[in-house]
């Protein structure tokens, strides 16, 4: 029995490392990108910003859904690289990350997911193409044309179905005028440097353009490894990609992307803490804790304009490839007891296919046909030592054994919506239907298991009514569900802990958009309710069926949800901008009979983990003119309130303090072109926990003398300067 919970344990560590393990998760598609010049689009003046949430071209102020979209050149001026750090400025929306390989991504409380071996809660789409892992979010963004973000489940407008929102990277698309930018930045104290640069032009005038676009980016992170010696948390990311596009008559449009992604860095590198306010920054493993993934992908969009049918047409095709090596210390102390070393191989092809019409003024359709089929190989090798536990003269010599996973997810999907105007009345009127198919297997050392087959057919309806009460007051109501697809579990769960079914959710949301003082400030506010069934929470250990415990992904219970949101954007002159955001959130787990039922014990708390109750942003940008140059003074604060750490233990919830971050930047920009600033990020250089794991899962396995509590620090204060050019 010790030794079972011995490797008990082991599961239980290595359930927080970066290799696969059997379960879900999950793929699909679609979304348009900024190049869309679709006949039913909505003229908008060029002060706003065109969004693309409902497949179609509309201002950002007519979209009836709490959406934020962030252009790409806001993006720089925040010195933001990477797709997750968009959350500091997006109401409702919470990404936290412990390794290059994941992230825990939620949209106001509704997909949290611990393990990327669950699907992701969130849609995360690039161009049109749904990414099914969420180590996209620590990508580097790379020549954007903006991010949105749709809170609530968005399944009847999008080729892949979300439970809880959607974020969406829209990159720059090629034109007839040749352009360029290039930008650079380096910065203290932990040796930060960036550089991107893209170009674009046409090959022949109005036939054939093209966009290159190419971006490095290093930081050594703020903790340090005290035994290996060396940086815990380091990033590197290059990134390279390219866009043709294709004209050959006035109704069709094709669009080539591809492009190469490598992101290297610290994984799962948690260091041993008193407790959820002790911030040092020293950890101690036995080897550096990495992960290089490299992302490989293609698409193709045709966009045919069906003149005598009203119809616009897109076909979309795409390839993704991502792979991933990593080497870890399992048990993220001295003491050498567990290592895991190994890779996975994840290919995702998808295919849609979009019919938008417009039957009359008043009446238009969007259907869409959607398939998806992704392969995940893996391997593993887990090295377990018990003489660097129980001494030297343990009999036992160290172990390793290999594993290897295998896993394919088939999604087929029908989804449609009718929109309807009457008056000034606009009703949408939506619905999709999902049959997924999951099958698994794995072998440990040389014994082979096949899990259950997974399979799920599942509607989801989608309702709002629009009230255009002025060309600049809008009010709109929405009722939605949202479906995730449940998993499978590996070796050693019992038969009814194989399988857990996919988290489902109903959303209702009532929100207003306005605009006043000659369109110099807007408000987006929206309040919503969610009920939330079959919680997929963290993972858990279970008892293993032959004795002790293992570790498994599986259904929390119930939750209930709810809360408001708002969005302000004022320009107090021509010269000053104002723009502010905030969320309040009541997530709390109502029923945790299903957890119960299957570990014994209840959840450490009634809190979602890593979720806050509110978050917020407030940025000022002023531009003082000096003849034909400016001077450009940008400030901004951020933050999250208190969060519940993880944590197996029923009678512990270990709770992270709230924060606030305070950046700024000062800088001058040329007629030629040139912008050169200073700036400065977390300038109060403010503590803070970006993950944090507590002892108990070690504790129950019975490893007491070895468990630690565990955390991932956030970045320390930085400063430094950036230059950008464009032509």
């Amino acid at each position: 029995m010790r030794f079972k919970t011995l490797l008990a344990a082991g599961c239980a560590a290595a359930a927080f490392t970066t290799v696969p393990a059997v379960a879900q998760d999950a793929a699909v598609s679609a979304t348009q990108d900024a190049a869309d010049t679709a006949k039913t689009a909505t003229p908008v003046s060029s002060d706003d910003i065109v969004v693309t949430a409902r497949q179609r071209q509309e201002s950002l102020k007519d979209v009836p859904i709490a959406v934020t979209a962030i252009t790409g050149d806001r993006l720089k001026e925040l010195q933001v690289n990477t797709v997750k750090d968009v959350a500091s400025y997006t109401p409702g929306l919470n990404i936290n990350s412990d390794s290059v390989g994941r992230a825990f991504v939620s949209i106001r409380g509704i997909g949290t997911t611990l393990i990327d071996t669950v699907q992701p809660g969130v849609g995360i789409f690039i161009d049109g193409v749904y990414q099914p892992n969420t180590s996209y979010l620590n990508s580097p963004i790379v020549d954007v044309a903006r991010i949105e973000v749709l809170r609530g489940p968005q399944g009847t407008l999008f080729g892949n179905n979300t439970l809880g929102g959607a974020i969406n990277v829209i990159t720059r698309q090629p034109g007839n005028d040749w352009e360029g930018r290039f930008d650079a930045a380096v910065a203290g104290t932990d040796n930060y440097a960036s550089v991107s640069g893209s170009v674009s032009g046409p090959i022949v005038r109005d036939l054939l353009q093209f966009r290159l676009g190419a971006s490095y980016h290093e930081q050594d992170g703020f903790m340090r490894n005290t035994l290996t010696i060396g940086d815990m948390n380091p990033l590197k990311q290059q990134s390279v990609g390219g866009t043709l596009r294709f004209t050959p008559a006035d109704w069709a449009v094709f669009t080539v992307n591809g492009n190469y992604d490598q992101t290297a860095g610290g994984s799962t590198s948690y260091i041993h803490v008193a407790g959820p306010t002790d911030y040092r920054l020293d950890g101690a493993t036995n080897v550096l804790n990495r992960a290089v993934i490299d992302y490989y992908g293609a698409s193709v969009k045709g966009e045919f304009d069906a003149a005598s049918l009203k119809t616009k047409i897109t076909a979309i095709g795409a390839y993704n490839q991502k792979n991933v090596a990593g080497i870890n210390d399992g048990d993220f102390g001295p003491v050498d007891l567990l290592r895991t070393r190994g890779g996975s191989t994840l290919k995702t092809k998808t295919a849609e296919l979009r019919f938008d019409t417009q039957w009359s003024d008043a009446f238009s359709t969007l259907i869409g046909l959607y398939g998806n089929r992704y392969t995940q190989t893996s391997d593993q090798l887990t090295t377990i030592d018990f003489r660097a536990l129980l001494g030297p003269t343990f009999p036992a010599p160290a172990s390793t054994t290999p594993s290897s996973t295998y896993v394919r997810n088939d999604t087929r999907a029908i989804f449609a919506t009718a929109f309807l105007k009457v008056g000034t009345l606009d009703l949408a009127v939506g619905g999709r239907y999902d049959h997924q198919k999951l099958v698994a297997s794995q072998v440990n050392g040389t014994t082979p298991y096949t899990a259950p087959e997974y399979k799920k057919d599942q509607f989801q309806p989608r309702v709002t009514l629009t009230q255009h009460w002025t060309p600049a007051v809008m009010s709109y109501a929405s009722v939605a569900k949202g479906i995730r697809g449940g998993g499978q579990n590996g070796p050693g769960t019992r038969p009814e802990d194989a399988t857990y079914k996919g988290d489902n959710v109903w959303t209702y949301e009532l929100g207003t958009k306005f605009d006043a003082f000659d369109r110099r400030l807007t408000i987006n506010a929206d309040v919503f309710y969610n009920d939330y069934k079959d919680f997929i929470g963290q993972n858990s250990l279970a008892p293993n069926t032959s004795g002790g415990f293992v570790a498994i992904n599986l259904n929390t219970g119930t939750v209930e949800s709810y809360g408001a949101e708002v969005e302000a954007h004022l320009r107090v002159t021509n010269q000053w901008r104002i723009d502010a955001g905030a969320s309040y959130l009541h997530a709390r787990i109502t029923d945790d009979s299903q957890y119960f039922a299957t570990t014994g014990v209840h959840v450490s708390s009634d809190r979602i983990i890593f979720t806050p109750d509110y978050n917020f942003n407030f940025n000022t940008t002023y531009t003082v003119p000096v003849g034909a140059n400016a001077v450009l003074l940008d400030a901004g604060i951020f933050g999250k309130g208190s969060r519940i750490g993880s944590s197996l233990d029923p009678n512990v919830a270990p709770k992270l303090s709230a924060y606030a971050i305070t950046n700024a930047s000062l800088g001058f920009r040329f007629s030629s072109g040139l912008t050169i600033t200073a700036f400065g990020t977390n300038l109060f250089n403010t503590k803070f926990i970006e993950s944090y794991i507590d002892k108990s899962a070690l504790v129950r396995a019975g490893l007491a003398p070895l468990a630690s509590n565990l955390a991932i620090q956030g970045d320390r204060r930085r400063y430094g300067v950036r230059a950008s050019f464009r032509f």
